[in-house]
């Protein structure tokens, strides 16, 4: 099995090129037998992007729907917590990689599940270090095409994809996709997130896909001991992020700490406390992305 702990980043050659087509239609393949696939980003992170992904994942697991995830994070261990999957292990097949699988059900890929240790991270060998940074996306995209296409998901009828935080890797990861995939963009209402999704709306829209919509997470709720009002501030950016963007507010996940709760012990909320309002909103939400996806054909 490759090292996934030790990428080279190294200059264009001779069979690079083959190489890459190789990937790309091996990944092509693999896709063609999932029916749904979303892309959850933020371009920011602490928005709780990962948490949602989590959620949705497993409520849709719990639906009786065969679902997978993929961490893009290279350096993320963000769904192998949230899932209760860590230490669940990768195997390998004469086809390629088999998904982990999580508690709940969801088929999950991600380099935390095979580096060697919680302090271990994926390092990018360049001619020097000083050009790492040079090489970094080139060889990023390269490790998560090879890592996507090694990964032998069967018939999936969902495959949901944690984007890292940031912009910069939006343009990247998408064009490893198939058009019909759907964009979710998450964010909290605070204006430095909002302003940082609005840049993540515009470089996906530059790379053709327009988001299927916006999810408002760390919304304004009701205290669970005294009821009254917590309201984080940010009233009305969201809308108005939606309005600047053409696109839908598809849900809004109010501030909950038993969702932070549930995301600590590895156990998605919507599985854990099925009736705290956070998980009633994140259940709507999938139900809603049911209705706004489309199948691909059946495989």
């Amino acid at each position: 099995m490759k090292r996934y702990s030790d990428l080279a980043a190294t200059p264009d050659s001779s069979g690079v090129r083959a190489q890459v087509g190789e990937q790309a239609r091996r990944l092509a393949e693999r896709l063609a037998r999932v029916r749904r696939i979303v892309v959850v980003m933020s371009g920011k992170g602490g928005v709780g992007k990962s948490a949602v992904t989590a959620n949705l994942a497993a409520a849709c697991a719990a639906a009786g729907e065969r679902v997978g995830a993929v961490d893009a994070d290279i350096n993320g261990p963000s769904l192998p917590l949230l899932l209760g999957a860590r230490g669940r292990a990768i195997g390998r097949t004469p086809e390629g990689l088999a998904p982990a699988a999580a508690p709940c059900g969801v088929r999950l890929i991600s380099t935390d599940l095979l580096v060697p240790a919680d302090g271990a991270a994926v390092v990018w060998r360049a001619p020097t270090q000083a050009d790492a940074w040079v090489w970094r996306g080139a060889a990023e995209a390269s490790a998560l095409r090879e890592f996507l296409g090694d990964a032998v998901w069967g018939e999936l009828d969902w495959l949901f994809l944690d984007l890292p935080p940031g912009a910069d890797r939006i343009a990247t990861v998408l064009g490893l996709l198939p058009e019909r995939a759907a964009v979710l963009a998450v964010t909290a209402p605070a204006a430095v997130s909002v302003l940082s999704v609005g840049r993540a709306l515009e470089l996906s829209a530059a790379a053709g896909r327009r988001a299927l919509g916006l999810v408002e997470n760390f919304a304004a709720a009701a205290c669970p001991r005294c009821g009254a009002d917590l309201d984080p501030g940010g009233a009305g950016a969201v809308e108005g992020l939606a309005l600047a963007a053409g696109v839908p507010v598809l849900g809004r996940v109010p501030y909950d700490p038993a969702l932070r709760d549930a995301c600590d012990a590895g156990t998605p909320l919507v599985l854990a406390r099925p009736a705290a309002p956070a998980a009633q909103a994140l259940l709507a939400l999938a139900a809603r992305l049911r209705e706004r996806v489309p199948p691909g054909p059946a495989p």
